[in-house]
């Protein structure tokens, strides 16, 4: 008895942690004027950067509201961002734009632009896909190296036992799927893709993928 009364006064713990967690983050947008603080902390930008020649021709999907597309395009020669809310380009259009960028709005798994780049980006987008390996199949036809950043389910022990005892434990309700090293590998190889070079950061797999 007294055992189900700790499991019940766990769960009821990890839900609220959770709330604290998104609380936190909202409030961290507006302390840090609209830009997520994990963009300084992690610098997560500079990966992507260091994986950019000058004479690139880029592609971020799921660009978000331009801050990564931006410093992209201060070293790439040319830049498209794209991404499916129309509020994020309105925004990356007044803070992030640059001559050589290209933002546009749409459905990245639908509206690929038709035209060849040296490279593409998804920085925190194949985890919002449902049908991922049919969309990384999309991906090859416009470049022959993608630079991938997603999500780990075993960034710490705390996500694992949520999951154990059926309490939220994603990111966000939008994720199809958090990671392993394992299974990305796999569900690469299921695309016919090779994992060129990868790091394991903030319980993130950065990687290098081509074919």
């Amino acid at each position: 008895m007294r055992q189900k009364i700790y499991k019940i006064l766990t769960k009821f713990a990890l839900k609220l942690h959770n709330f604290s967690y998104k609380l936190a983050a909202k409030f961290a947008l507006k302390t840090e004027g609209g830009l997520h603080p994990k963009h300084r902390l992690t610098n997560y930008h500079q990966f992507f950067v260091n994986n950019v020649n000058p004479e690139d021709k880029v592609l971020d999907i799921g660009c978000g509201n331009g801050a990564l597309t931006f410093e992209i395009a201060k070293k790439a020669r040319k830049v498209v961002g794209i991404d499916l809310d129309k509020k994020n380009i309105k925004i990356a259009k007044r803070k992030y734009w640059a001559p050589n960028i290209k933002y546009l709005v749409g459905d990245a798994t639908k509206d690929l632009p038709n035209q060849k780049f040296d490279v593409v980006i998804l920085s925190n987008v194949l985890e919002h896909i449902q049908d991922r390996v049919e969309f990384l199949n999309k991906i090859k036809n416009l470049t022959s190296k993608i630079l991938i950043r997603v999500p780990m389910i075993n960034r710490d022990w705390i996500t694992l036992y949520k999951k154990e005892l059926g309490v939220e434990w994603r990111l966000d309700k939008t994720h199809y799927i958090e990671y392993t090293l394992e299974n990305f590998k796999e569900e690469l190889e299921k695309a016919g893709l090779n994992l060129e070079k990868y790091s394991i950061q903030f319980g993130e797999i950065w990687t290098v993928v081509n074919h």
